[in-house]
């Protein structure tokens, strides 16, 4: 029988290992999946890559891990906002390695990635330093019909830790309005993802056409109580 309900945050993020690559859902404060990133933070995981859209807020979250030491290098589009103050300060200071992503390049790179594309041509950062690597040497670049593009490679997880709505015991997942963002793209393009879900529901009782990640992207899927401050958007 497939049951892929886990007891707990500790039980189901016990298999990540240090030097992971760790793809975390979120658009902001809207999806983060703030249960299994405190359950990573006690899980002690270090040298992790994240891949994410922001980099934390305030000191909570995504910014908490950032502060506790275990990441590495994040990947992302939006690094500065008013209070991410941590990762500024981890960032100035050496111990923290960025590498910037155009938004719909991170949400494509992720697609490409579960999709099982190779590298794929786009227009976005031509000319510009965004169009360099890590190493600071140029990305290959073509010219298509007339129009410059930059060639771009997939991100690939070794876990996505994702916030979802509703799920069932087989991994079906659906979510509620703007927490959905990144979690989709996500859960294809690691090899192991873990959801939270605020309600599980029995074999069936999801509507087919509205489930968003089928249970074979799923590896495991912890309940959790819902707050005042998760109604699945953006913080009021």
């Amino acid at each position: 029988m497939i049951n892929k309900l886990a007891d707990s945050v500790a039980q189901a993020l016990a298999g990540v290992k240090d030097g992971a690559t760790v793809l975390i859902g979120g658009f902001g404060t809207a999806g983060i999946p703030g249960e299994l990133i405190d359950g990573l933070i006690a899980q002690g995981a270090r040298d992790l890559t994240v891949v994410n859209n922001n980099a934390g807020n305030g000191d909570q979250g995504l910014a908490a891990l950032l502060k506790a030491g275990q990441v590495r290098k994040i990947i992302c589009s939006f690094p500065r906002q008013a209070d991410s103050h941590v990762f500024d300060a981890l960032y100035r200071s050496g111990k923290l390695e960025l590498e910037l992503v155009p938004q719909g390049n991170l949400a494509e790179r992720l697609r490409a990635a579960g999709a099982g594309i190779g590298a794929f041509f786009c227009p976005t950062g031509y000319a510009t330093e965004l169009a360099r690597n890590a190493d600071g040497t140029p990305k290959e670049t073509r010219e298509i019909n007339g129009k410059h593009y930059v060639l771009e490679h997939p991100i690939h997880g070794d876990v996505a830790l994702i916030k979802a709505e509703k799920g069932d015991r087989w991994g079906n997942l659906t979510y509620r309005m703007s927490a959905r963002n990144f979690g989709p793209v996500m859960a294809t393009a690691a090899r192991t993802t873990i959801a939270t879900v605020h309600e599980v529901v029995e074999l069936g009782a999801l509507d087919p056409e509205a489930i968003v990640t089928p249970g074979i992207f799923v590896s495991q899927v912890v309940k959790i109580e819902r707050t005042a401050t998760q109604a699945g958007g953006f913080k009021k």
